[in-house]
């Protein structure tokens, strides 16, 4: 909370305040705090009217579910299996590169993208170049 807000939370602090400022002053601070107080009010009003609304409209919905025979629960069961087919699935590029495990001798590819792995990385750093592990 700000200072200024505090001060204006603490009667006291506000009663010192206001002793320093003229009546014509503070009649002008009151209206436009009044004024905010009120639009304030005007929007929680709004807000719990919409809120309320939203309500009825569920509670509907549920009955014209009801009355038709159909569970909440199967309506959602057919959304999450139409957003699984919605997905395109990424074709996995091909390997451009192809080195040996030194630590498990196996053989293995590398795309090209993401870290470099460890067997391509020491064979540059050993002084090979990438062209000596593609595959061709």
């Amino acid at each position: 909370m700000s200072e200024l807000l505090k001060t204006l939370n603490n009667v006291r602090t506000l009663r010192a305040q206001a002793r320093e400022c003229s009546l014509e002053t503070l009649e002008e601070i009151f209206e436009k705090l009044s004024a905010i107080v009120e639009d304030r009010c005007k929007e929680a009003e709004e807000e719990r009217e919409k809120s309320e609304e939203r309500a009825h409209k569920k509670l509907e919905y549920l009955k014209m579910l009801a009355a038709d025979g159909i569970e909440p629960a199967e309506l959602l069961q057919g959304t999450a299996s139409s957003k699984d087919t919605n997905k395109k699935q990424r074709v996995p590029r091909p390997p451009k590169y192809k080195y040996t495990d030194e630590k498990t001798g196996e053989s293995k590819t590398w795309t090209g993208q993401g870290r470099t792995p460890a067997g391509i990385k020491e064979g540059l750093e050993q002084g090979k170049s990438l062209e000596d592990y593609q595959i061709k």
